[in-house]
């Protein structure tokens, strides 16, 4: 079996909280705490999850552009935790990441050109024509064309912002691409396009995904994987044909009761949680969704479960504890 593109290990990122006159750190907000998946080349990985639950958080750490906590990022057989900043630069040609908003994530002040001169500068190509060469030709790839080269981005509308944000992706040729909910920014109509983009985008250049979303219908039609992540941690992940037809976890119950069905005589039972997502510098004891679960045991509020396998998913909630352990021992 082939090694995976990406082997993310126990990860986490602890913001600290500090208090007091000398300002000393009093608690952590544990914004990724102890993820572990692994995804192979050509696959794409949804990450879903209310706002929040340290989604975007995990992307930017995965890219060590933001350091972290604890844990192992191997990609293509490599740790990046710890690694110098001329060794990251080096691995970052073959990861990047598009935004989710495609106006402050470019710089007003620059150009298209000069935006997608950046990367190629930093990565040594110096040749002013051989970057318009290449800047050209991705733009092409993207839906853009050579005569919007030299116009700034106010200039441009919310969707060919985004794919000027993809073509900055995708210029350097990298292997995997963190998408950060880059269509919840722009119009359903606009929406559809950049998705059929990406998916074409996908198959021409034999890209990696990770998708971070909340829309889970966008990540049923992208996706073959998913993880859904419930403040700071994932409680269910699995192939997303089987997690849309059997989804195990109250939480991702709840979750996929929201889609909305296009059949209009076809009626599904919405799930409503009660309650607010508990405050992620005081977590509670035991399982972190028991406040707010519609099926909470005694043992919920003491015991913090743990992902098992079961019925073809990976699962963490007590619900599923005895059965999986049952089939293991």
């Amino acid at each position: 079996m082939n090694s995976p593109l990406l082997d993310v290990k126990d990860l986490k990122k602890h913001f600290p909280i500090r208090s007091g006159l000398l300002k000393r750190k009093t608690r952590f907000v544990k914004a990724v705490d102890g993820i572990t998946f692994s995804i192979g080349e050509g696959e794409t990985v949804g990450i879903v999850g209310e706002s929040g639950c340290g989604k975007s958080t995990m992307g930017r750490t995965l890219l060590q552009l933001i350091e972290p906590t604890e844990g192992e990022v191997v990609f293509q057989g490599k740790n990046l935790v710890g690694l110098s900043t001329k060794e990251i630069r080096e691995v970052r040609k073959d990861m990047q990441m598009v935004f989710q908003d495609p106006y402050s994530s470019l710089n007003p002040r620059l150009n298209v050109f000069e935006i997608l001169s950046e990367p190629l500068t930093t990565h040594g190509i110096r040749d002013k024509q051989k970057r318009k060469e290449m800047i050209s030709k991705i733009l092409n790839v993207v839906g853009l064309n050579e005569g919007q080269m030299f116009r700034y981005p106010h200039e441009f509308s919310g969707g060919q912002r985004q794919r000027i944000g993809i073509a900055r992706a995708l210029i350097l040729h990298p292997k995997l691409i963190v998408l950060d909910e880059p269509v919840s920014a722009l119009d359903v109509s606009i929406q559809s396009q950049i998705i059929n983009l990406l998916q074409d985008l996908q198959e021409e250049f034999g890209l990696t995904y990770i998708f971070i979303s909340h829309d889970l219908s966008v990540v049923y039609q992208l996706c073959n994987k998913i993880c859904v992540m419930y403040l700071g941690k994932i409680v269910e992940m699995g192939d997303v044909d089987t997690l849309y037809e059997n989804p195990l976890h109250p939480y991702t119950k709840s979750l996929l009761s929201a889609v909305p069905i296009p059949d209009p005589f076809q009626k599904r039972e919405r799930i409503i949680l009660k309650g607010d997502v508990p405050n992620p510098a005081a977590p509670p004891p035991g399982c972190a969704f028991a406040p707010r679960c519609p099926e909470v045991m005694d043992i919920c509020h003491q015991v913090r479960p743990t992902l098992q396998s079961c019925q073809g998913l990976q699962v963490a909630c007590h619900l599923f504890q005895d059965e999986s352990v049952s089939k293991h021992g």
